[in-house]
């Protein structure tokens, strides 16, 4: 692959993506950038050949679009600790060609902060040769405009332990320590199993590797249907990174999920606990204000043209339901522990388009 340049500008480019192998199951690739932004660089846990960058407020910027969970992830935890003043964010569309994630929402297509018109340029800018995905979420370091990391699971963890001295007042402890060897193994779970058991389902290449697809991802959704019935959170009574990494795949179910993806068994709204939980978290601030339905439409329906071909986005599902009573109080708990409180309101410049969302934001 060659870098953006110039002669791209003005070219038609083509949405349409090429996910399903035939007759292959879905494998996705999860070798990721390992770099970590660390508070002490220089005592660093890292994996083979990564790379320590420093804590420095400012300096980094966060690309994130709405329209991807892994993303969505990212901008709840950024909010969830009040990382704003510290960690820029820039916003891509929700639709990408086979090159980049563009920033085609800001003035003349470029991101205001690092001048480019794709996320692909900042990854070449560091790895000319960059053989893999252009992928978000991911962390670029402002000077220099090059990618730092776009290793999802690791970013959130480190906003959570290695940013808080930028936490703001009231920031809750999304890693709590007592929690962590029970919660690492229920987040792999749901990341294997529902997380990616969901693209498991829509990018089969053939009937058998459907039908085992779907067969673990209800296995799975009916796990946390149960463990749901007893606790108000993943993890008990307060809300942790567990909670946020179940909720971007949730929120997109019924929308997109069920019916482009044919996780088709039940909807969302018919497992009591799940959609109980759902809302329960979407009315929390720093969840459902983050969530962007008419992008995450938009992105699915329109980039997977392997499995949409004509690119038609649904005008359903009816949204209102998400703010009604969820009725979880009555299992105990709240959604932030003793001395932490919820985030204030929405910066006007990040807030959800209004039509976009039935919450009032």
């Amino acid at each position: 692959m060659a870098q953006e340049t110039g002669a791209h500008e003005d070219e038609q480019y083509s949405t349409a993506g090429h996910y399903v192998h035939a007759g292959e199951e879905f494998t996705r690739d999860t070798s990721y950038i390992e770099d970590r932004i660390v508070a002490d660089p220089e005592h660093a846990e890292l994996a083979a050949g990564a790379r320590a960058w420093p804590v420095a407020p400012g300096r980094y910027r966060l690309i994130a679009a709405r329209a991807c969970p892994w993303a969505n992830r990212t901008l709840i935890v950024r909010r969830l600790l009040g990382l704003e003043d510290a960690i820029s964010v820039g916003l891509p569309g929700p639709t990408h060609d086979s090159r980049s994630w563009r920033f085609d929402l800001d003035p003349d297509g470029r991101d205001p902060v690092l001048g480019t018109q794709g996320l692909q340029q900042n990854y070449f800018a560091r790895f000319p040769d960059y053989p893999r995905g252009i992928t978000v979420p991911a962390i670029v370091d402002v000077p220099s405009g090059q990618v730092v990391t776009n290793d999802f699971s690791q970013i959130t963890e480190d906003f959570a332990t290695e940013w808080r001295a930028f936490h703001r007042e009231g920031a809750p402890d999304l890693w709590p320590a007592e929690l962590v060897p029970e919660m690492r193994p229920v987040m792999k779970r749901i990341y294997t199993e529902i997380n990616n058991g969901v693209y498991r389902c829509g990018f089969a290449g053939s009937q058998q590797a459907y039908d085992a697809a779907y067969e673990r991802l209800w296995t799975a959704l009916d796990w946390v249907e149960d463990r749901l019935g007893t606790r108000r959170y993943l993890m008990g009574e307060h809300i942790t990174e567990a909670d946020v990494r179940l909720f971007t795949t949730l929120v997109r179910f019924d929308p997109v999920y069920v019916s482009h993806f044919k996780a088709s068994r039940n909807k969302l709204t018919e497992m009591p606990n799940l959609w109980g939980y759902a809302r329960d978290l979407f009315q929390t601030p720093g969840f459902g204000d983050t969530v962007d339905f008419q992008q995450i439409k938009e992105h699915y329906f329109v980039v997977h043209r392997d499995i949409n071909p004509s690119g038609i986005v649904p005008l359903g599902p009816d949204l209102s339901n998400w703010t009604t009573p969820h009725g979880r109080e009555s299992l105990g708990g709240s959604p932030f522990a003793p001395g932490a409180t919820a985030p204030g309101p929405v910066r006007a410049e990040e807030r959800v388009d209004p039509e976009h969302t039935p919450l009032v934001c």
